[in-house]
């Protein structure tokens, strides 16, 4: 590994082995063998687009988190929304943090069902890599560019994929396993279910720490009072976050171990879908986001139109190609801060800016 922690793949060293790296790959397996259920993904059936040689103390799916955590475009994710735009407030949520509990509660998961760990942090840590500034709303919005335009469409979860497979690394890629790119491409809900246990477990857990969390920052922010909650969902639920999420995941775990699929129970299920279903009315699709809604479409239309007429204003950093993929890339890399900040210096006259 380099300074940062990265590894070089761009010339190969050997290094000499020692015992503890010479038996590594064989106790995994040896272990996995005795304590993980048959439906558990291997970590040495790990396929990349292209092979290289496996690490003497990792596990190539804990190579694949590792590569992770140390990209760029995992750092940029402590500067975009969750739900709330730029709040004012130390503890809300971001992407990052988001990130970070989706993957916690998919690892208590698959502990439990005696599934692959390493697999399920890996899609956990990479599932929002491709989220574009301002949440699902900057979603939306630089969605309707692509359509509007180009007749192509933008789904966070492709492009998190394009961020792990071309953007990263100066278009290298980072060359991550195939069902970690399963599971962090099929963990959107209109997207094709992941082909792992793990994957499914991420998918799942994505939508449970979501609407629990968002709760949380709603109520936070002064938007809905905790009386407010459907009393139905609530009542079976749990009356806090915590509670909810430890009755989703006692509730997916047994489920899950009893039919051997990854799955909840219909009741719990409702429930939840209940809850989504007013968190949409009330906060995702409410007068608050409203409001933001088309604050953010104009920054987001203003700097797609502008970079579609001086593509050559984009950094060479962003790989070559067609103006529509060129600009949705940068765009969509972008934090919330950054792209307010191009924004500002698009339309705002020099003598007048602050």
């Amino acid at each position: 590994m380099n300074e940062a922690g990265t590894e070089d793949r761009t010339r190969t060293r050997e290094h000499p082995r020692g015992p503890v790296a010479e038996q590594f790959a064989a106790w995994i397996q040896t272990r996995e063998d005795a304590e993980l259920s048959p439906l558990a993904t291997r970590s040495y059936s790990a396929r990349r687009q292209s092979p290289e040689p496996d690490c003497g103390l990792r596990t190539p799916f804990q190579r694949d988190r590792d590569r992770i955590v140390h990209c760029k475009a995992f750092r940029r994710l402590k500067h975009k929304t969750q739900v709330f735009v730029l709040p004012e407030g130390d503890h809300y949520r971001t992407r990052l943090t988001h990130t970070l509990e989706v993957t916690q509660v998919s690892r208590t998961v698959a502990r439990a069902l005696r599934l692959n760990e390493d697999l399920v942090e890996a899609i956990g840590l990479g599932h929002d890599l491709g989220h574009p500034p301002f949440g699902h709303i900057g979603e939306e919005a630089l969605d309707n560019c692509l359509t509007g335009r180009f007749g192509k469409s933008f789904w966070h979860n492709e492009h998190s994929v394009r961020v792990v497979e071309v953007l990263e690394r100066d278009g290298a890629g980072l060359n991550l396993s195939d069902v970690v790119i399963d599971g962090i491409r099929g963990h959107s809900g209109r997207a094709v279910q992941p082909a792992t246990p793990e994957g499914k477990i991420v998918r799942l857990v994505d939508r449970i720490a979501y609407i629990n969390h968002d709760i949380d920052d709603a109520v936070r922010a002064g938007v809905i009072a905790p009386s407010d909650l459907p009393a139905e969902p609530i009542a079976i639920l749990g009356d806090t976050g915590s509670h909810r999420i430890d009755t989703l995941v006692h509730d997916l775990v047994e489920h899950s171990a009893e039919v051997g699929e990854i799955v909840q129970g219909g009741r719990i299920g409702a429930a939840m879908a209940a809850l989504r279903g007013f968190m949409f009315e009330r906060v995702y699709l409410g007068p608050e986001a409203t409001r933001e809604h088309a604050k953010i479409d104009l920054v987001i239309r203003t700097m797609f139109e502008h970079y579609c007429a001086h593509p050559e204003e984009i950094p060479a950093s962003i790989p070559d190609g067609d103006i529509a993929g060129r600009v949705t890339d940068y765009i969509a890399g972008m934090t919330d801060r950054f792209c307010l900040a191009q924004f500002e210096a698009l339309t705002v006259p020099v003598a007048f800016a602050p």
